[in-house]
């Protein structure tokens, strides 16, 4: 299981994106038959775009597809294939809003039903709109690889859609240090990319999010939005339990994370139950509380104009130390110097 709560071995990804990243390797010179062999993919499994591969398979089938490729910038070459149609639902969806704004939201709301283990965000940052990539998963050796790909992606979608317009000031932040591979990134880009900058994020002038769509269609989007629900069912319902657990804390927008009994009662059982599902899954209330607590603390320090101890609160610390102290093991500094950090990057 990965730390989005999704089965590795539960069929949830679009055998197309597996399809495409072959097509890729291919042309580098690479046997399709040694990849889908690396992977335990069966050929027949990729024969038609609505197939679904696990998230195991996936994950195989990009960890050779790097070996075989030797091509330490395939992250974004490969970003740059998953074009408007490959998204299906997903980008009608978006595609059908009125502004940038709205196809913003609706790719916030439904991104997981395409990339299971990432989550996206978007918020104003004073005159910038950010959107923001967290990847869910501990697999090191393929997290540049991840960022590379949904980032690159979102920037072939808007470039076929806006141009160049929403690189005007512009800017792209990387959480890790440069791979190496500086120029891909600025030919993908533009010039403003940092690295080790904290966070995976797409910058752009918040004056663009009003821009009209040309291709809004309530009609359209709507017909949209309703594959998308029902795609998010299934992915829901095959959820482990600490995945629903964590759901349901991340789905906290305003107000003070809920406990242990409140998250009972919401899933409908007693916390005692509660308790011993987590259990059987090798799982704790509350580590994943302090998982969701460390994420949304970052958010937050980095967002809003709330001070620490409001953050604190609204973590469900009853006392401000107690979240100075869990902050500092997460991150090595107290809340205050990395929004001091942040604020000056």
């Amino acid at each position: 299981m990965l730390s989005s709560g999704v089965a590795v071995d539960l069929p949830v990804i679009k055998a197309h994106y597996a399809d495409i990243l072959c097509q890729l390797v291919e042309e580098k010179g690479a046997s399709r038959g040694t990849l889908l062999t690396a992977a335990d993919i069966r050929p027949s499994a990729l024969s038609h775009p609505d197939n679904l591969i696990t998230v195991s398979q996936f994950v195989a089938l990009n960890r050779a597809a790097l070996v075989l490729s030797d091509d330490p910038a395939l992250g974004l070459e490969y970003g740059r294939r998953l074009k408007f149609t490959t998204h299906g639902a997903l980008s009608q969806a978006a595609i059908s809003s009125e502004t940038i704004e709205e196809a913003l939201k609706v790719l916030i709301k439904y991104f997981r039903v395409r990339f299971v283990y990432m989550d996206l965000d978007f918020f104003v940052d004073g005159d910038d709109a950010v959107i923001q990539l967290k990847v869910r998963h501990d697999l090191e050796d393929l997290y540049v690889f991840n960022v590379e790909v949904v980032l690159a992606s979102l920037m072939d979608v808007n470039l076929l859609l806006f141009g160049t317009c929403l690189l005007d000031g512009g800017s792209c932040r990387l959480s890790y240090p440069s791979p190496g591979h500086d120029k891909a990134y600025q030919s993908m880009f533009g010039a403003a990319v940092s690295f080790s900058a904290g966070a995976n994020q797409l910058r752009f002038r918040k004056k663009y999010l009003g821009l009209p769509i040309a291709l809004s269609n309530p009609v359209a989007r709507r017909v949209a939005e309703e594959q998308c629900e029902e795609e998010l069912r299934h992915l829901e319902a095959n959820l482990t339990v600490s995945g629903r657990v964590q759901r349901q804390l991340e789905s906290v927008r305003w107000g003070r994370l809920p406990g242990l009994e409140a998250i009972a009662d919401s899933l409908g059982v007693s916390s005692r139950t509660l308790r011993r599902q987590l259990s059987a899954e090798g799982a704790k209330f509350q580590a994943i509380l302090d998982r969701v607590r460390h994420t949304k603390a970052t958010l937050l320090l980095q967002t809003s104009p709330l001070s620490i101890d409001e953050i604190a609160d609204r973590l469900g610390y009853s006392d401000p130390s107690n979240f100075g102290r869990a902050f500092r093991k997460w991150e090595g500094v107290s809340p205050s110097v990395y929004r001091a950090t942040v604020s000056a990057s």
